[in-house]
């Protein structure tokens, strides 16, 4: 539990720009991650 709403919004936040926006596949980048998408870009 959180003591503030400050802390879990802190947390979700966090949650979702750091961790699942990085790792879900995006219909825009062909299904690949959005980490996938930019090493496929290097590469190329």
């Amino acid at each position: 539990t959180y003591k503030t709403r400050r802390q879990a919004r802190r947390d979700i936040f966090e949650y979702i720009e750091i961790f699942y926006n990085r790792e879900r596949l995006h219909s825009s980048l062909g299904y690949y991650s959005p980490e996938e998408y930019e090493r496929m870009v290097k590469v190329s």
